[in-house]
């Protein structure tokens, strides 16, 4: 979706930012289940090759039965750290992603240097997905280091000058009357 395609719609400046911020969010949120899935396929094909060879190397160590008891259990006890390591490693995948995703909502300009921010320690996923100690330091963030957030744009102050701001009717037509009342003194 481009901008020029919204405003061949006749869609205001302030549409278009929210359909492009909605979208944007939605592309944010794709490509954080595409990066989580090609990390998981990339594990799981490594796991299958080094699984491959080693039934390879097996087989051709077939000959002593009592070596391949120990090399089979050799190989299971390996599996079973291989598999923890790349089950804490897709869980950290997916830990990031769900940050990275949770501040790009938060309107964080650069998810990089407030991650460096955050203590992520204490932010941990729970069994439903959702993220824990984020939300919390997320707003001392935006409290203590407000220039990480997008804020939207703000209207510039200018002064008056003590003078009335816009069109104030009932000023102007005091203002007519008063003169009116000064040109009648001064005639007469």
């Amino acid at each position: 979706m481009k901008r020029e395609q919204l405003k061949e719609l006749d869609l205001n400046d302030d549409v278009i930012n929210k359909v492009m911020s909605m979208n944007g969010e939605d592309v944010n949120a794709i490509k954080a289940k595409s990066t989580e899935l090609e990390e998981t396929n990339k594990s799981l094909t490594e796991q299958i090759a080094n699984r491959d060879k080693d039934l390879k190397k097996l087989q051709k160590q077939v000959k002593d039965n009592d070596d391949v008891s120990d090399q089979l259990k050799d190989l299971q006890d390996k599996y079973k750290q291989d598999t923890a390591k790349l089950n804490d490693q897709l869980s950290q995948t997916k830990l990031n992603n769900a940050i990275d995703q949770s501040l790009t909502q938060s309107k964080v300009r650069n998810t990089k240097a407030a991650k460096a921010l955050l203590n992520m320690d204490s932010i941990k996923l729970n069994e439903q997905g959702e993220l824990i100690g984020l939300d919390e330091q997320v707003k001392g963030l935006k409290q203590s280091d407000a220039y990480l957030f997008d804020e939207g744009s703000k209207q510039p102050y200018t002064p008056a000058n003590g003078q009335p701001t816009g069109n104030n009717e009932t000023q102007t037509m005091t203002n007519i009357f008063t003169k009116g009342l000064v040109n009648n003194n001064d005639n007469n």
